[in-house]
């Protein structure tokens, strides 16, 4: 069983590249978001000195991922009007394949039976903006080399690309409520 929620919209692409800004922007204008799985785990998982980090045990990070966004797409289901997820399922499929996981069919399977609106927006690597900070401890070069990956598993789940530009906010903020409304 496979469903189509249009009005789920992820917003996706490489580290650092202004999404959180982005989708900081829009809930200040009232827009439903739901934020970053990995960012939670991690948070969650360094409070208490857990085993379920992506540089302690990738795959248990994987599947905490995996149960926070099933968890926020349900939960931004329940609401109305369009709302915007801070990545989504599909990038676990994405990181599998980067992190060379062993068992990796389920989040296909998630990506599948877990739909979001069709047109994702994707944040191409902007290094002018680029930061580490707590929790993303990658540099620059990792930014840049999943971009491509994370690209192709959402063009192969059918979903249709949407690049964001490298433009001020507010720009970036107009392009996506444009397409949301339009289509």
């Amino acid at each position: 069983m496979s469903n189509h929620f249009d009005n789920l919209f992820i917003v996706t692409g490489a580290p650092g590249a202004g999404k959180t800004t982005l989708l900081d922007a829009a809930a200040a204008q009232g827009v439903r978001v739901g934020r970053e799985a990995a960012r939670g785990v991690i948070q969650a998982q360094t409070s208490i000195d857990g085993p379920a980090l992506q540089w302690r045990d990738s795959a248990r990070f994987a599947e905490l991922m995996l149960d926070r966004d099933i968890q926020t797409h349900a939960a931004l289901l329940s609401g109305s009007g369009p709302a915007l997820c801070d990545r989504g399922i599909p990038d676990l499929v994405a990181f599998g394949r980067i992190m060379g996981l062993a068992e990796t069919d389920h989040f296909e399977r998630a990506a599948r039976l877990y739909r979001y609106n069709r047109i994702v927006f994707f944040a191409p690597p902007w290094r002018e903006i680029f930061a580490t900070d707590a929790e993303r401890i990658e540099g620059w070069e990792h930014a840049q080399r999943i971009y491509a990956p994370m690209r192709d598993a959402y063009v192969e789940m059918g979903y249709r690309i949407v690049e964001l530009p490298k433009a001020p906010v507010a720009e970036r903020l107009a392009l996506v409520q444009d397409v949301i409304a339009h289509g």
